[in-house]
């Protein structure tokens, strides 16, 4: 049985250094799409969906998001001191102290629809990946799931999957046996010197073991920005489409 989620996890430690100079002075997170930055747009997504409790996992000029907290009763910050030289894995892995219960994992650069944290938080199945159909984003993270829509690979590389079952959005839930396995993962991997590890290969180290489902919704309206083409991409394709979808 799925525990309810009243909890999420925002992971935004990263320099955004291929954002060169929009994330000089700020984090790619307070990136503005129709007036609202990324960050904000998430969080007020988040309550509406009724988590009561938002985690932000910080690095890079975290002061921004510290001074969420202001803003934002909801809101807890811890900071990856080694952000720069760690991956998304260990920013997650040093946030074990503050969960005990399953919650939602977000990226901080994305912009999506509402439907997207719907459809995690309404489905009774206590770990799942949300998946898209193809985006041609330049940047994707492609899945490679079973016949039963369980994780079986993740790859930026088409060549190291069997077959594409869909694309890596950056929204996921996890229990909290599961994430006790991916942080037992983590450690052993940060006993060998690996601390560059990013929480989707860690899905991927676990899945042999636990079923994660992947879920798929092939339309979704959503993208990461990362880089000056998917800021583009946001603002004269995706957020078009999030806003007429939002006025129906």
């Amino acid at each position: 049985m799925s525990q309810k989620v009243d909890t999420a996890v925002i992971l935004a430690a990263g320099l955004g250094s291929r954002l060169k100079e929009r994330t000089k002075q700020m984090p790619k997170a307070f990136l503005e799409v129709d007036g609202t930055a990324l960050i904000h747009r998430s969080i007020k997504q988040l309550l509406k969906s009724e988590i009561t409790r938002i985690i932000i996992g910080t690095g890079y000029l975290n002061h921004f998001f510290d001074d969420l907290k202001s803003t934002y009763p909801e809101i807890e910050t811890w900071r990856n001191d080694d952000y720069a030289s760690t991956g998304s894995m260990y920013t997650l892995f040093n946030l074990k102290h503050l969960l005990n219960s399953s919650f939602l994992l977000l990226e901080g650069d994305l912009l999506y629809e509402p439907f997207a944290l719907e459809t995690l938080i309404t489905d009774k199945n206590p770990d799942i990946i949300l998946a898209s159909g193809e985006t041609h984003s330049n940047d994707e993270v492609y899945i490679e799931a079973n016949k039963n829509w369980h994780l079986t690979n993740m790859s930026k590389k088409v060549t190291e999957l069997n077959h594409i079952s869909g694309e890596l959005v950056g929204i996921s839930k996890i229990s909290t046996n599961t994430f006790e396995a991916m942080c037992a993962y983590a450690e052993a991997q940060y006993k060998i010197g690996n601390k560059e590890i990013h929480y989707e290969d860690d899905f991927v180290g676990i899945s042999k073991d636990i079923n994660i489902l992947i879920k798929k919704v092939d339309d979704l309206a959503w993208c990461e920005i990362d880089d000056e083409h998917h800021l583009q991409r946001a603002l004269t394709q995706v957020y078009p489409k999030i806003k007429e979808r939002s006025s129906l």
